[in-house]
């Protein structure tokens, strides 16, 4: 077991002899043995050690006798291991240090210490920067690559003259000297506080900082000078103050580091990074300009800070003991940084965007037979890729989704109380999920509530099977029951479940808009439960969508929502409209109700106004879409929602004085957007008009965008759809000179909406040449192209044909497979598509897939769901919107 590390590395700015980028170090760690052995296992990847005598490390003991002689020493490569073989045994109960020096290579794949290069006034500049999580700590130095493993750093960084070095702690002394020649300032930190290897975090940049001061915290933003100079740090270090004081007095912890630094880096893979006391973002997430950002990039960016922040306590204080329990990491993570911009922010209303960005968001994933539970078991987790795997969907949304409903059956002030107890007991050390679940079950029990079952019980059928129920209302006979809602309802879960796919279900309903509290649904079914029987009385179960499951309803029922929408829609809160779409249109799929009642819970949209409604339909419609853009129900389908949302449009058109004012909502800001996208997708008159006029004046006036920030990806993609080579080379030239990267990142989607497939096949060819596409945006920008439906077959060949190159050149372990071949896939709905993706998969066996080995059979599974259902739906869909789009009285 490690205690301390002592670690100096020496990043080179300039390439040497080679064209490399390298750096040197040394390392020594002091561990204490705990058992007699003659075998140390300590990780080491990609690093040239030098050789002593023949061996790849030196040995020496800290108390005690010395230790017995090395025997030989060699590189695992599988395992990542560098194997330290003994003449004798170490003796139990005393500390050894063992000695490494090495060199690697500062490369530019985003893992481990790795490079990151941009250009500020016309010179190319570099950045050392790291990523250690979940497994590259051991690229940058041999250690004890595990979360379980923690230990105290201490670092010393070597640096070039002019650059300023950080880490997890404070820098505690600065001096400059001369290395073989070289002239280089050394910067020494003080000691990190015990903390597993995935968290440390070493940077050596010419970046700028701003700060400010939080009960004695020093809180620093850090980015490129310009980006300082222009003040684009200032909203983060707005928000980080009140954030962290919110998460102090939340966890009842103070927090436990003297300073709080955020960067903001020009190669990221992840968002962000929780580096203990020194996080890592993309500059997108952190940096923000009121003049060219829009408010969802402020959003962002505050919740975005929020989350890593809620780290520094659940996760960096306390931590899981294996990835096999990431979830409770990041679901963590991801609920309470809904809480902590909430308390930034009070005007936003952001804890009711957690339905649609998590829950809606998760069901879609964990509805397929190939989904998995929560939490895996220890020993199927081993290898990085496998670790890697883990950080999806069901981890971060459905986790967070779940946490959520528990702390609203428990009542916030059970669950926060359970969680503070949690904290301080474990403080420095680590855990595994049960441990947690104890903690809330004390609070329970201090505070008499009652539970149908204790807080185990009730949990782990949440998270070790995965899926979730579709709860089923008759409110003619008052019966109550639960089922395993799968989208394909023939398919069959890869997994067998101990607990039966039957969940402890909290149900919170209304009738007729009055709330009615809460039962508890334990078994297959609750019989005649009196309350439910209603007459002419309409229900309507799980309130502001809190537990983690879809509602069905007899057919009388559903047809009395449907009039309660048309006739008075606010009678019902806004979460539980778009609920209503989302579940309809789910239910649907998995052929529990009728397609056609789906699409009826749209109809009465030509009155909505609020955001989440028409999100919710606009996401369940996009299905629509990726499935009938090939086909002749695409005319009857445009013309049906281009009576509905021009409504919307004339509505915001109204209230911003024709589009001169901003709306005052945060959400309602969203909903605009949603307007003029609509609008001109479906060819609402004036409104291509509108958004090409926008574009062209900029073109005149480049110097000058007047487009607002909130409006720009719209805008953008609305004029370049219209346009030709002309609009899309402007759009291009543009990206290029962004100097914020949230702009850059409007232009890089709105350049795949082009209708043109020559521009399209140059823009894919782009995302291979990092100097063109950051690597960190190549994948994103092909599913962007991907979802155009003009670039969807050139973008699903691009992959397949250069498949072997981006797997190699983008890293084995890369993120974002997954979201790539998830990305090119979503539109497949024939036979001849399916047989494509399943030769796919045999052409590539040998090299596999990496982290995208379970999105690529979500894809099969997708493509044949998608075959059967156009096979079924296609022509009463077609009818329906037929029969809907019939002129009604105009407008």
């Amino acid at each position: 077991m490690p205690d301390t590390y002592n670690v100096t590395l020496w990043p080179r700015l300039e390439p040497g002899e080679l064209g490399l980028y390298i750096f040197t170090g040394n390392s020594i760690v002091i561990f204490r043995c705990l058992k007699e052995t003659d075998l140390i296992l300590i990780h080491s990847n990609k690093l040239n050690l030098t050789l002593f005598d023949g061996f790849h490390a030196k040995l020496h003991a800290m108390d005690g006798p010395a230790p017995p002689a090395i025997k030989k020493t060699w590189l695992q490569k599988e395992t990542q291991f560098l194997v330290v073989q003994l003449n004798g045994n170490l003796i139990a109960g005393i500390s050894y240090g063992l000695y490494t020096q090495f060199q690697g290579e500062l490369a530019d794949d985003l893992a481990g210490f790795y490079r990151s290069e941009y250009y500020e006034d016309g010179v190319k500049k570099i950045v050392a920067t790291s990523q250690m999580h979940p497994t590259h700590a051991r690229k940058t130095f041999p250690c004890f690559d595990e979360p379980a493993i923690k230990a105290i750093f201490h670092i010393t960084l070597i640096h070039q003259r002019g650059t300023v070095a950080l880490s997890n702690g404070m820098d505690i002394e600065t001096v400059n000297t001369t290395i073989n020649g070289t002239a280089v300032t050394q910067t020494r930190f003080e000691p990190s506080k015990k903390m597993s290897t995935y968290l440390l975090a070493l940077i050596v940049s010419d970046y700028d900082f701003i700060e400010s001061e939080e009960d004695k915290v020093l809180i620093r933003i850090w980015a490129r000078k310009k980006a300082i100079a222009d003040r684009h740090g200032d909203y983060a270090l707005n928000v980080t103050g009140p954030v962290l004081k919110f998460f102090e007095s939340y966890y009842n912890v103070t927090y436990p580091l003297s300073k709080s630094d955020q960067i903001a880096l020009p190669d990221f893979y992840f968002g962000a990074m929780e580096n203990w006391g020194l996080i890592t973002y993309r500059e997108t997430n952190l940096l923000y300009d009121p003049r060219i950002s829009s408010n969802a990039n402020k959003e962002r960016t505050a919740s975005i800070i929020a989350h890593e922040l809620a780290h520094m306590w659940f996760g960096n204080l306390v931590t899981l003991r294996w990835w096999n329990e990431v979830w409770l990491n990041e679901g963590f993570a991801s609920y309470v940084e809904y809480l902590g911009a909430d308390y930034a922010e009070p005007s936003w209303n952001i804890k009711d965007l957690m339905v649609l960005n998590d829950v809606h968001r998760v069901f879609a994933i964990d509805a397929l037979a190939s989904s998995h539970p929560l939490s895996s078991k220890e020993e199927e987790i081993n290898k990085p890729e496998q670790i890697n795997e883990l950080f999806d969907a069901i981890s971060y949304s459905k986790g967070a989704s779940v946490l959520r409903m528990l702390s609203e059956f428990l009542t916030e002030d059970v669950f926060v109380r359970g969680l503070r107890t949690y904290l301080k007991d474990f403080a420095y050390s680590n855990t595994v999920g049960s441990d947690l679940w104890d903690h809330l079950q004390r609070a329970v029990n201090e505070t008499n509530t009652i539970l149908p079952s204790t807080v185990h019980e009730i949990m782990n059928r949440w998270v070790l099977q995965m899926g979730f129920p579709v709860v089923t209302i008759n409110t003619k006979t008052g019966d109550v029951s639960q089922q395993h809602f799968l989208l394909d309802p023939d398919s069959i879960p890869d997994r067998p479940s101990d607990y039966n796919y039957e969940w402890y279900i909290p149900i919170r309903w209304m009738k007729s808009g009055v709330p009615q509290g809460q039962f508890w649904l334990l078994t297959d079914i609750v019989t005649n439960n009196i309350m439910i029987v209603t007459g002419a009385d309409w229900v309507l179960a799980n309130i502001n969508v809190t537990g983690y499951y879809r509602v069905n309803y007899d057919l009388d029922n559903w047809n009395r929502l449907l009039v309660q929408l048309d006739s008075n829609h606010q009678v019902i809160p806004a979460i539980n409209r778009a609920q209503l779409v989302d579940d309809a249109f789910n239910l649907a799929r998995a052929k529990k109700i009728n397609t056609t009642l789906a699409l009826s819970t749209t109809k009465y949209l030509s009155n909505e106004r609020d955001y989440l409604p028409w999100e919710s339909a606009l996401d369940n419609l996009d299905y629509f879409f990726l499935m009938f853009d090939r086909t002749e129900v695409y005319g009857p389908m445009q013309a049906y929602l281009r009576n509905q949302v021009v409504h919307l449009f004339e509505y915001f058109k109204q209230t911003t004085s024709n589009w001169t004012k901003i709306p005052e909502g945060h959400t309602d800001q969203y909903n605009q957007v949603n307007a003029i996208r609509m609008a001109c997708s479906t060819g609402v008159d004036g409104c291509e008009e509108l958004t090409t006029g926008w574009y062209n004046e900029w073109r005149q006036h480049p110097a000058n965008n007047t487009i607002h920030p909130n409006l720009r990806t719209t805008v953008y993609c609305s004029a370049i759809a219209a346009g030709g080579v002309a609009e899309w080379d402007f759009g291009w030239e543009m990206f290029l000179n962004a100097s914020l990267a949230s702009e850059a990142e409007k232009l890089r989607s709105a350049l795949a909406c082009t209708k043109q497939p020559w521009l399209l096949n140059r823009y894919l060819e782009y995302t291979l040449d990092p100097t063109k596409i950051r690597k960190q945006d190549a994948t994103s920008t092909i599913v962007y192209i991907a979802n155009n439906v003009v670039g969807q077959p050139l973008a699903w060949d691009f992959v397949r044909v250069r498949w072997e190159y981006i797997f190699t050149e983008y890293g084995a372990s890369s993120f974002s497979f997954a979201e790539l071949i998830s990305g090119v896939t979503k539109r497949l709905s024939t036979k001849f598509e399916l047989n494509q993706l399943e030769q796919f998969k045999e052409d590539n066996i040998q090299g596999g897939f990496g982290s995208g080995t379970l999105a690529l059979e979500q894809s099969i599974e997708r493509t044949k769901a998608n075959i059967k259902w156009l096979a079924a739906n296609q022509k009463q869909v077609k009818e329906w919107f037929e029969n809907e789009s019939e002129p009604k009285e105009n407008f």
